[in-house]
């Protein structure tokens, strides 16, 4: 399979708005504000950066250039010629990205703009809105399949959140799907799943995430064309992805660990040894096991990854001789090669080493963007 690799940038920026486009009486049309995230990712060229393992930082610089220009504006005097909604805000960093004159970046993937915790849309290079909303519930469950002493077999209770995916080709229109009617969509799951016990719910007697994810499409889909995807957050660092074919479920750890950029020259603050509390995600994909209701059981993927993860947390990691140097994208392919060996089933591994900024190892590019 080939490797993609692809680097990550975000920077956030504080905004007003009103969005004449919404029906009457939305609140949306009077003018509010928010904390915005606006996020890249590039498949960028050797030789872009001033020096290898320079892309992330210089990534976002490129980024900040434009944010900066929506920081603290009225964004509708930013874009008199559109409305200001996420889409057209990512269609309109893209646009500054691909020909600004900042210059330009090549191999420009995706532009998310993040309107809130909870909500937001990634625009592809296709000019597909890919909107998501997230929503949360408290119930109880316990997996009735496991091995004697699995300790998901004991009842107990997670604070489960659920993002929605719908992908829309936004085609240049203002709106592709409006939160509102994701909201109202979504009403009768959170009255069905919030403060129950799932297992006596008819089709969850294995609630595992997979088998939610799997449930909520076959009743989400009919109502709502537009899903892609449906994420299930078991914990917060844990969860599964559904398209209604296939299955992928993530594993996300932190390593603290000491660096130092081999190629960085004298005066670049990179070339000093620094450090970072990672956020590293593991993806895989893996047939669903019909006893189990599970690709690869979340236990596993942490009890075998652990000699890995010794490896690096609490390390400085420009010291390991099997490194050529110890940038995001380095790190990633070297964790994407390891991982593999004890679980075949990775296919990707995202390294970011401040919020959104870092490197994805790829070998394949299915699954959504999952928010920051």
């Amino acid at each position: 399979m080939p490797l993609t690799t692809l680097f990550a940038a975000s920077r956030g920026f504080e905004s007003a708005r009103h969005v004449g486009v919404l029906p009457d009486g939305h609140r949306g049309r009077r003018v509010h504000g928010h904390s915005f995230v606006a996020r890249i990712r590039a498949a960028l060229p050797a030789g872009w950066a001033p020096y290898p393992g320079a892309e992330v930082h210089t990534l976002g610089h490129r980024l900040a250039h434009y944010t900066q220009q929506l920081d603290y504006q009225l964004l509708n005097e930013v874009l008199p010629d559109r409305a200001p909604t996420d889409e057209n805000l990512a269609r309109w960093l893209r646009d500054q990205l691909t020909s600004g004159a900042a210059g330009e970046v090549p191999g420009l993937e995706q532009v998310g703009i993040q309107s809130t915790a909870d909500q937001g849309v990634d625009l592809d290079a296709q000019d597909q809105a890919h909107v998501w909303r997230r929503y949360r519930f408290q119930s109880a469950h316990k997996l009735p399949n496991v091995p004697l002493g699995h300790k998901c077999g004991r009842l107990h209770g997670h604070g489960f959140e659920v993002i929605l995916h719908a992908n829309q080709d936004a085609g240049g229109r203002d709106i592709s799907l409006d939160y509102d009617h994701l909201d109202s969509i979504w009403a009768p799951f959170h009255y069905q799943l919030n403060h129950k016990y799932l297992n006596d719910i008819d089709g969850l007697h294995n609630p595992t995430s997979e088998v939610i994810a799997g449930w909520l499409w076959q009743r989400l889909k009919p109502v709502l064309p537009e899903l892609s995807w449906v994420t299930v957050y078991e914990t917060g660092t844990c969860g599964a992805n559904f398209n209604g074919h296939d299955y992928r479920i993530w594993k996300e750890l932190t390593l603290d660990s000491a660096v130092r950029l081999q190629h960085a020259p004298p005066h670049d603050p990179h070339s000093v040894i620094h450090g970072h509390t990672y956020t590293l995600r593991l993806h895989l994909s893996a047939p669903l096991d019909t006893v189990m209701g599970w690709t690869v059981d979340f236990g596993d993927v942490k009890e075998r990854f652990k000699p890995i993860f010794k490896q690096l947390d609490h390390h400085p990691l420009h010291e390991r001789p099997d490194l050529a140097d110890s940038d995001a994208a380095t790190l990633a392919h070297w964790v994407l090669q390891q991982a593999r060996a004890v679980l075949p089933q990775v296919d990707r591994v995202d390294l970011y080493q401040t919020r959104g900024c870092g490197a994805l190892a790829m070998l394949t590019r299915d699954g959504p963007a999952l928010p920051l």
